[in-house]
C-alpha cells in the first residue's frame, strides 16, 4: 500500500491506496508542534480502526507546504514504517516541465496539481485548489507548468473580516438566494460567496 500524505497549512489530509484505488481517506488538524512519534501513534490508530496493519505500507509520499510538519513525517516513516518517503518537490522528476523563473518557488501542493490535472484530464488545464489561500495553475497539453496565480482563501478571508469588523459575525458559505442580501447574514454570504465566484472566473478568463 502507498500512504499518501497531503500537509496543508490548515489540515492534513492522508489516503492509503492499493495501486491507483483510495481505499481509506482521514483529515486531521496540521498542529506544527506534533512530533515523528505523535505522528506514528496517529497513523496507527487510524489505521487500526480502518483494519489495516502499519507493516502493510510500503510507499509514503508527502506533499507539504508546512516544512516543520514535513520534517516530522519524514522521520516518522523512516522510524516507524522503516521506509523512505518521496517527498514532492520541483527537484523531483515529476513528468512535467516547470516553467517558472525560478522552480524552487513553486509549492510542491501546486506542483501536485499539475501532475493530477495532466492524469486526469490530460491537458491543457487550469486547476483551481480552494485552501488557505486559493491557487489557480496552468499547464499546456505537453505538460509545462506555466505558472498562475495565487488568491486569499475563501475562508481565510472571511475569517479576517469577522475578526476585524466587531459587527460582522460567521455566517455559513451557503449561497444566497439573491445577491441584494436582506440581512447581515444575507449580505455577507452575497459578498463572500458571489465575490469568489466572481474572483474565480476573472481570474480565469484572463489565464
Amino acid at each position: 500500500m502507498l500512504l499518501a500524505v497531503d500537509i496543508g497549512n490548515t489540515n492534513i489530509v492522508l489516503g492509503l491506496l492499493e495501486e491507483k484505488e483510495l481505499l481509506f481517506r482521514w483529515r486531521v488538524t496540521s498542529d506544527p508542534r506534533r512530533t515523528a512519534d505523535e505522528f506514528g501513534i496517529l497513523l496507527k490508530e487510524l489505521c487500526g480502526q480502518s483494519g489495516v496493519d502499519l507493516r502493510e505500507i510500503a510507499g509514503v509520499a508527502v506533499c507539504s507546504v508546512v516544512p516543520a510538519l514535513t520534517s516530522a513525517f519524514v522521520a516518522m516513516a523512516e522510524e516507524i514504517l522503516k521506509v523512505h518517503p518521496v517527498v514532492v518537490g520541483p527537484d523531483l522528476d515529476l513528468g512535467i516541465t516547470i516553467d517558472y523563473r525560478d522552480p524552487s518557488e513553486v509549492g510542491p501542493d501546486r506542483l501536485a496539481n499539475a501532475v493530477g490535472v495532466m492524469e486526469l484530464a490530460k491537458g491543457p488545464a487550469i486547476v483551481v485548489d480552494f485552501g488557505t489561500a486559493t491557487t489557480f495553475d496552468v499547464v499546456t497539453a505537453d505538460g509545462h507548468y506555466l505558472g498562475g496565480a495565487i488568491a486569499p482563501g475563501v475562508v481565510t478571508s472571511a475569517e479576517n473580516l469577522f475578526r476585524r469588523a466587531a459587527l460582522l459575525h460567521g455566517v455559513p458559505f451557503d449561497p444566497p438566494e439573491s445577491a441584494i442580501g436582506k440581512s447581515t447574514e444575507e449580505s455577507l454570504r452575497s459578498g463572500i460567496i458571489f465575490g469568489v465566484v466572481g474572483q474565480v472566473d476573472e481570474i480565469v478568463r484572463r489565464l
